[in-house]
Parts: C-alpha cells; structure tokens; sequence
C-alpha cells in the first residue's frame, strides 16, 4: 500500500504569492481557487479579501503535493505555525538539494543542509512566508 501525506500551509493573505514561489522552486502544476469563485462575500469573507486563495494545490509528482489556503479574517484564531518536512533517499539528492537552494531565497538558514551526525543530510530554515521547512537526504547506502 502506498501512503502520501500532504501538507497543508495557512496565511493570511499570502497564500498565492507563496505557492507560485513554490511552484518555481519544486515545479508541478498549480491550481488555484479564490474566495470569490466560491461565493465571496456571501460566504463572510471581507469585500478586501474575496481574492484571497480558498484552496490551491501544487501537484509536484505523483506522491509530492503541496496544498495551501489563506486564513479569512472572520475566521477566528490565527493561522497555525506551518512545518513541512522533506526527506528521500540518496539518489533523489540532487533534487532535494535544488529545492533546498530555491527554498532558501528570504529564508533564514538555521541548520545549514550538510551531513548529520546520522549519516544523513539535513538542513532546517525559515522561508519568506514564515513556514519551516526541514529537509533530510538520506546518506549513502553502506555496504
């Protein structure tokens, strides 16, 4: 049985800027729904929010999806703190470490991607849009 989680990131009001940046650093095909397809105002949503993402989904690979939505002002509470963790074997390295670089434009590096104490890479930052993001290539196969 094959199993994908995928995660999904809350803003306020930054949610298409911050997908259409992940988009141009993971690739995949972005779709995008708006409050304002979805009834708008008549929903609750606020006339200066009624162009804000209801729901988008970045579909990168078969078991890569990335979804995100902006949190309206009527809804109570704050969007939650947002993690994403990333991990894959050696020999998808290349990639992680191309998305890794893309990730870091704005971000503040707090664990730099290099080799772990586990024999992994692994890295950790903030992005400009204030979402961790943990990555992890696993090392090389010993034998």
């Amino acid at each position: 049985m094959a199993i994908n989680l995928n995660p999904y990131i809350n803003w306020r009001g930054q949610a298409r800027e911050a997908m259409e940046f992940y988009q141009s650093v993971l690739g995949g095909e972005l779709t995008v729904m708006t409050f304002a397809d979805m009834g708008g105002t008549a929903m609750g949503v606020a006339e200066s929010e009624v162009d804000w993402v209801m729901h988008s989904a970045l579909s990168v690979s078969p078991s890569v999806l990335l979804m995100g939505a902006d949190h309206p002002s009527h809804v109570p509470g704050e969007p939650q703190t947002q993690q994403v963790s990333i991990s894959g074997p050696a020999e998808d390295g290349d990639t992680l470490r191309a998305w890794w670089e893309g990730l870091t434009d704005g971000a503040t590096v707090m664990q730099p991607l290099e080799p772990a104490p586990w024999g992994d890479s692994f890295g950790m930052l903030k992005d400009k849009y204030g979402v961790d993001w943990l990555v992890n290539i696993a090392g090389a196969p010993q034998g």
